[in-house]
């Protein structure tokens, strides 16, 4: 198996993340014990700075030391999307009270991975509840392997459960605005959803997007290449010119940057698989470096090429 994550490139990313959100920090080792993940997430994002960016009238990017969040504020009460680390927690509410009065209302997670979902015991404690697919409470309520990196995370705490879940589709209408609540054939994950707030025009896809870099899909929860292409092309569908798509990691990005992502998984989808249909091994493939044409734009993040054509030859 070849798996080799660029540790300088990891710790980079890790520095920047109250700027960019890029890296989730867990990753920068990749066969440390998962409470030492754990920890290590924890500890960086108690001094990382929330940094928080207008979108609409009512509804803000904000970014941190684990996944890109989403906010909506509004007399019906204040709708946030993913919840990072616990110790982002109190920074996360004081930069909620920075931008609206509202009450706290519900906590929706794009995935069940815990840079997105390990606030949620404090969050709800605050007084929101949590809302998710369906697969992201099972996820979180059991133990779960994260097979790239070796690691067997323990269930969340019952405070940290989503009380609310869906199957494929659910609406709210908060605050002046609609919110579409779409779940993705596994893709990143088999947890995945896009949540999209009509009249803001705001579309937050969660780790289906890794805006600049090669993507982590986590295999040992149902990730594939195919099922990261796939949701790509149904996003695509719903966006427009116009459209502020947040990804899981990375700035704030476009339709045509989102769709440049969206083809350059395509383009090493077909490289790897003509590659492997020709009965190359994992180690082989690689070696041909089926990622070169798009490494100059994609590999300098927190995958290395090698370690991004891995996953693609194992998960097709």
């Amino acid at each position: 198996m070849v798996v080799e994550i660029n540790r300088r490139k990891f710790l980079t990313l890790g520095a920047a993340a109250g700027a960019v959100a890029a890296a989730p920090r867990w990753m920068l080792a990749q066969a440390a014990p998962a409470t030492d993940m754990v920890a290590t997430a924890r500890a960086g994002a108690l001094n990382t700075p929330i940094k928080t960016t207008k979108l609409y009238d009512n509804v803000y990017l904000l970014q941190g030391a684990g996944g890109n969040m989403a906010l909506q504020t509004g007399p019906d009460g204040n709708i946030l999307i993913d919840s990072s680390f616990a110790t982002a927690a109190p920074k996360i509410r004081e930069a909620i009270a920075a931008v609206g009065k509202g009450a706290p209302h519900a906590l929706i997670n794009t995935h069940w991975h815990f840079d997105h979902t390990d606030g949620n015991e404090a969050l709800h404690a605050a007084g929101f509840s949590i809302l998710a697919h369906q697969n992201t409470r099972e996820r979180l309520s059991t133990p779960q392997t994260m097979k790239m990196f070796h690691a067997t995370l323990p269930a969340a705490p019952v405070g940290a459960l989503p009380t609310v879940t869906f199957d494929q589709t659910m609406q709210i209408w908060q605050n002046g605005d609609s919110l579409e609540l779409v779940h993705f054939d596994p893709a990143h994950t088999d947890t995945d959803i896009y949540i999209h707030f009509h009249n803001a025009d705001v579309l937050h896809l969660g780790d289906t997007w890794f805006n600049g870099f090669y993507p982590f899909i986590d295999e040992g929860t149902g990730g594939t290449i195919g099922g990261m292409i796939t949701a790509g092309e149904n996003a695509l569908a719903v966006a427009n010119d116009k459209t502020k798509i947040i990804p899981g990691h990375g700035p704030l990005g476009t339709k045509s940057e989102f769709k440049a992502f969206n083809d350059m998984l395509s383009g090493v989808r077909d490289r790897v698989l003509a590659l492997k249909k020709a009965g190359a091994s994992e180690e082989e493939a690689v070696a041909k470096k089926p990622t070169a044409e798009f490494d100059a734009g994609w590999g300098k993040g927190m995958m290395s090429p090698d370690a991004f054509a891995g996953i693609v030859y194992r998960t097709l």
